[in-house]
């Protein structure tokens, strides 16, 4: 009996040698993944919501963290920073006190106006909470041309309160935006959805230009995210294949490196390109293909480094 056990181990082992090496050499998943880019929302509310508009967006429904758990957790992403959705001063507190009972929530991207005269009470009454992790700018609500003095007067102001800066705004801003990531080097800023390049196969020349420029601050880092809605194709039809944003993604990781690049999805906005589902394997093949460690970074350690989020 024991000489059967004997044979059948010893030929268990030469099997085992014999397999492809390929599954010796198989990448694990991350063990964790934060997605950094999500909007949660209520049009039902009786004073409604600012953004998306009823009468000219599919995404007016109420999307809530459960919402975003049933499609995200499949893909083994449980816990989200929330990007704001509404310029409303009190929707800060609306997603803060959300978070309260979704601990799914590690943290919350704000929004204020720098140019509000209340602009460092809010501040400071918001960032009293932990979850409070920084503001965002959309060039749509804040004037990012032009003038930069009262924009980095508030942007000191978040540094002091040791928060982070989003930045939505299209590449042709982002010389503007190296200049304040100079102008304030104990900011940490992280550029939206990739500087907004547009279609991978039509990628805009300046894009690569201004990319490279601002990637040379130290304290900026870039969020991709919004890969697959920037793809002119027809609704929630968005090529799947990591294979054609390829020239987004090489290019970022040329600027940007394995320290500085960090996982979002931008949902449900991102539903306008596909699922979330399709969206997440984009990155997670390309970044895994890169071995765990840099996986690992990507989807969650750089974001820990710049937002800072709490443990739930």
């Amino acid at each position: 009996m024991k000489r059967r056990h004997f044979i059948q181990a010893a030929a268990a082992t030469v099997w085992a040698s014999s397999r492809p090496m390929a599954v010796a050499t198989e990448t694990p998943k991350p063990i964790r993944v934060i997605d950094t880019h999500t909007h949660f929302y209520d049009p039902t509310r009786p004073q409604g919501v600012p953004w998306p508009s009823e009468k000219t967006s599919s995404l007016y429904r109420k999307v809530m963290p459960t919402d975003f758990l049933a499609v995200a957790s499949p893909m083994g992403v449980r816990e989200t920073v929330v990007v704001e959705a509404s310029e409303w001063v009190e929707d800060n507190q609306w997603v803060l006190d959300l978070a309260e009972t979704n601990p799914s929530i590690v943290g919350f991207v704000g929004n204020l106006n720098p140019s509000d005269p209340k602009f460092k009470s809010h501040l400071i009454r918001f960032s009293k909470n932990p979850l409070f992790r920084g503001i965002r700018w959309r060039d749509n609500r804040v004037p990012l041309d032009g003038d930069l003095d009262p924009l980095i007067v508030a942007a000191k102001q978040l540094a002091d309160h040791d928060l982070e800066l989003d930045l939505n705004v299209p590449y042709t801003k982002l010389p503007l935006m190296h200049r304040l990531a100079q102008a304030v080097p104990d900011l940490r800023i992280v550029i939206n959805h990739a500087g907004r390049p547009g279609d991978p196969k039509a990628i805009p020349p300046n894009w690569k230009n201004n990319v490279a420029q601002i990637a040379k601050r130290p304290n900026v880092s870039m969020k991709v995210s919004g890969l697959i809605e920037q793809a002119k194709r027809e609704f929630g039809k968005s090529p799947t294949a990591t294979e054609y944003y390829l020239p987004v993604l090489d290019y970022l990781w040329d600027q940007f490196g394995e320290d500085r690049l960090i996982y979002g999805s931008n949902w449900p906005v991102s539903q306008r390109g596909g699922s979330y589902e399709s969206s997440y394997k984009v990155v997670d093949q390309y970044f895994s293909g890169k071995g765990h460690e840099v996986a690992e970074k990507y989807f969650w350690k750089n974001s820990l480094a710049v937002y800072r989020w709490i443990e739930r």
